[in-house]
């Protein structure tokens, strides 16, 4: 029978079995009858060198299979660990997908909200446009003009505030041009002004709030118009030209906000 499939465990007892095999014949060879070969130091020397040949192969055999042992407590403690690891990944990828499913949900619920909203808010911005046409034929001419007058400023403020100071400039100077009797052109002269200030434009800002000084000395926004022209004045490092303006406006609009506002900056020079 081929030895090709014996595992190494049987070829080496096959060898302990071969030298057991050969101490028992060392053994026989030594017995009385065969004295006259062989004296007694010389068989006790095979005797013993077989013997330490048996306790070699011994120790070979044990120490391979406590390698042997050894490997295949290594193999099953990392199957063990990769059990482990499967295990864990299973529950993560549970997980996972129990998270998607409510991020799902969730992402749903959303987009029926938000298309209900859209619903409502176009349910309702048509409501106050129908209710605004309805104001709007109950106006008389006049009213109606006032009304549109007031959203035109409106409209050209909200773009400053907006940090659109180049389309407010214009704005503002289209309102003046189409509502030059308007109670409103000191308020949009001083935000032209204040826009050019915005966009670091001083000679302009200071040429624009100089006119609101010129036109509507008495009006509430020709204090400001002072501290703007002050403000654009400290930015061109015309300190002492700041400081003139800001103690005319103190001098000319002592009671007003922006007199205070130049106090206190009078203070920190």
């Amino acid at each position: 029978m081929s030895t090709r499939g014996r595992s190494p465990n049987i070829r080496i007892w096959g060898r302990v079995a071969m030298l057991c095999a050969c101490l028992l014949g060392a053994s026989l060879w030594a017995a009385p009858g065969h004295a006259a070969l062989f004296d007694d130091d010389e068989a006790r020397r095979q005797i013993a060198n077989l013997k330490d040949q048996v306790e070699a192969a011994q120790k070979a055999v044990d120490d391979r299979l406590n390698a042997l042992q050894a490997k295949d407590d290594t193999f099953s403690r990392s199957l063990i660990d990769l059990s482990a690891q499967l295990d864990a990944l299973k529950q993560d990828i549970a997980r996972l997908r129990g998270q998607n499913e409510t991020l799902l949900n969730q992402i749903e619920n959303l987009e029926r909200r938000q298309k209900d909203l859209y619903v409502d808010l176009d349910a309702r911005l048509r409501k106050m446009e129908q209710a605004n046409a309805q104001i709007q034929e109950k106006l008389t001419a006049p009213e109606r003009e006032a009304a549109k007058e007031k959203d035109a400023y409106e409209a050209a403020l909200n773009q400053f505030r907006q940090n659109n100071f180049g389309l407010a400039i214009t704005a503002f100077q289209a309102f003046m041009s189409a509502y030059p009797s308007s109670q409103l052109l000191p308020s949009a002269q001083y935000w032209i002004g204040n826009a050019y200030y915005a966009l670091r434009d001083y000679k302009n800002a200071i040429a624009e709030q100089q006119k609101v000084l010129a036109t509507w000395p008495d009006n509430a926004k020709a204090p400001d118009a002072l501290l703007n022209i002050a403000s654009s004045q400290a930015e061109m490092n015309d300190s002492k030209g700041a400081l003139a303006t800001l103690q005319q406006l103190i001098k000319r609009y002592p009671t007003s906000p922006a007199a205070e506002q130049a106090k206190q900056r009078l203070q920190k020079k």
